[in-house]
């Protein structure tokens, strides 16, 4: 199993870590503890470096497997398992990415606290996202205030906690109950919980800014209708470049 340091630290940039398993063919390597994000929720998989001593090489990918997180490189060569090596994220990448998970959980909810709807589906790239709610119809004046609820609730500076609940606890949570946690398969415990204090709280697995008021500013890019009841959300972090 890979320890996954991301999962309790999200600003770590750099770590050391040893190869735990080598699969040539495929041009990847499974490490003993990493901080590279392996995707999964919509959030993309983190970019980065490794370097084993003969200077930085490219990861290209990152994905986890039967609880191993595997590295693919852009490499000809790979090192031997037991070798250590340091790894460095991809910073600008992954902080605009946590800015862009925690915009769209505050959207979730500012929608649950107008309409008490859960989101249904999403995804993300750096800078931007959508969601999936579903409302019985959309508008450009939804998507309008909208987008002025999500900016007074970034300029709140709600703090953005981890936390880490068992089963019993979590499945107990109203406001878990009503982001659908229950429905995660019980093996996986504890359920590792983002909460935006006061605001939206849900299981989930990805990185997240500690405060919304690091997010910045955030525009409502369009409203679309995917069919009766399935209503979606644009979003763009407005200084995505800041």
């Amino acid at each position: 199993m890979t320890e996954e340091l991301f999962a309790t630290d999200a600003y770590l940039r750099s770590f050391e870590a040893a190869i735990t398993e080598v699969d040539r063919e495929a041009g990847r390597v499974a490490l003993a503890r990493t901080a590279f994000y392996p995707g999964g929720g919509g959030q993309p998989h983190d970019l980065g470096t490794l370097d084993w001593g003969s200077g930085p090489v490219a990861v290209t990918k990152v994905k986890r497997e039967a609880g191993r997180i595997w590295h693919w490189l852009d490499s000809a060569y790979l090192p031997a398992a037991g070798t250590g090596l340091a790894g460095e994220i991809d910073w600008s990448r992954r902080h605009l990415l946590m800015r862009t998970h925690t915009a769209l959980h505050v959207l979730c909810g500012v929608v649950w606290s107008e309409f008490a709807i859960p989101v249904t589906g999403g995804n993300m790239e750096p800078g931007s996202g959508r969601l999936d709610f579903p409302l019985e119809s959309i508008s450009a004046e939804l998507g309008k205030r909208l987008e002025t609820r999500i900016n007074d609730e970034l300029a709140a500076a709600r703090a953005v906690v981890v936390e880490f609940l068992g089963r019993d606890a979590a499945d107990a949570d109203p406001a878990l109950i009503r982001t659908a946690a229950n429905l995660i398969p019980r093996e996986i415990d504890p359920l590792r919980v983002i909460d935006i204090v006061g605001l939206d709280k849900q299981a989930d697995g990805g990185t997240h800014v500690a405060s919304t008021a690091e997010v910045g500013a955030v525009r409502v890019t369009g409203t679309e209708s995917k069919g009766k009841g399935n209503k979606r959300v644009r979003i763009q972090v407005v200084d995505a470049h800041s």
